[in-house]
């Protein structure tokens, strides 16, 4: 699917686009570099990257301070009509569909946002640990297609 040329458009969708797809985002970038634009949106943005997330990918040194919440609507033309994935990752509310003809991914994971304040680490990091696993997993997929 990706090579050096052609590298694959990822774009993670979740509903405010401050936690999970903020998250996979970073993540993204960081598990396939140049092999792929990766970006992310929601379909009600809340106009703010949720403080935690930005936090807890600094752990692992990966910078998402300058990241904004925003809507498919604010993505590149360009890259939309380069998508080749959207991957979902809503568990407890609906997911906003995207009229495109990228393959489509669903990876349920629980929002860290509307964890208690006293879990909220807890829960960004294992949101966090879920996600960068599940990349792996499809970066090594998408490297035999």
């Amino acid at each position: 699917m990706a090579n050096m040329f052609n590298p694959v458009h990822i774009l993670f969708l979740c509903v405010a686009n401050s936690a999970r797809s903020q998250l996979a985002e970073g993540l993204a970038k960081s598990v396939f570099g140049n092999d792929a634009v990766v970006e992310s949106a929601g379909s009600e943005p809340s106009g703010k990257v949720q403080p935690w997330a930005v936090e807890i990918l600094k752990e692992v040194e990966i910078d998402i301070s300058k990241n904004w919440s925003k809507s498919t609507d604010q993505l590149s033309p360009e890259f939309l009509a380069n998508l080749d994935v959207v991957i979902t990752l809503c568990a407890e509310e609906v997911c906003p569909t995207l009229p495109s003809k990228a393959k489509r991914l669903h990876w349920p994971v629980k929002d860290p946002a509307s964890a208690p304040e006293n879990k909220k680490a807890e829960a960004f990091r294992a949101a966090r640990d879920e996600i960068k696993s599940k990349l792996e997993k499809f970066r090594t997929e998408t490297k035999h297609t």
